[in-house]
């Protein structure tokens, strides 16, 4: 592994953010993915996960070269969302509220992503891409499952 020489602190605080976003995409889905019951929105869901993994690896492999740990999702953040998740389902387990459970997930992912790449536009060229990709993995996402909603 190449190892990166220079601190570039709006690169290193957006691959944060990427790095969180792409942790807390993953842990939404798989929250719920085993509860869908259609096949095809369960792929979708399968499929976007895979997608945030690969991206959330690549993310840990920049971080390593910026000799950084990256970022967790917020612990209140997380909790609170299994708390919304788990009582939304409690009142009605369907693929409806799953949809719906997650277009407001990737809406607050394309909100905040966007935020900070507004906001670390110093951010080298693919940390932004990675971001961007965040970003539109989860617009898409909003997109594909609306006909579950």
């Amino acid at each position: 592994m190449q190892e990166y020489v220079g601190n570039d602190g709006d690169t290193v605080k957006l691959l944060r953010e990427c790095d969180a976003g792409a942790k807390m995409g993953i842990d939404s889905i798989n929250d719920v993915v085993n509860e869908v019951s259609d096949s095809q929105f369960q792929q979708l869901l399968t499929d976007c996960r895979n997608e945030h993994e690969r991206l959330s690896a690549e993310v840990s492999e920049l971080l390593d070269l910026h000799r950084d740990e990256g970022k967790m999702p917020n612990p209140m953040a997380r909790g609170m969302s299994w708390i919304k998740t788990n009582a939304k389902m409690m009142a009605d387990p369907t693929d409806a509220t799953i949809a719906d459970l997650m277009t407001d997930g990737c809406n607050m992912g394309v909100k905040s992503l966007s935020r900070y790449l507004n906001q670390y536009k110093s951010a080298d060229e693919k940390s932004k891409d990675i971001a961007e990709q965040l970003v539109n993995l989860e617009f898409q996402l909003t997109n594909d499952i609306r006909q579950y909603l």
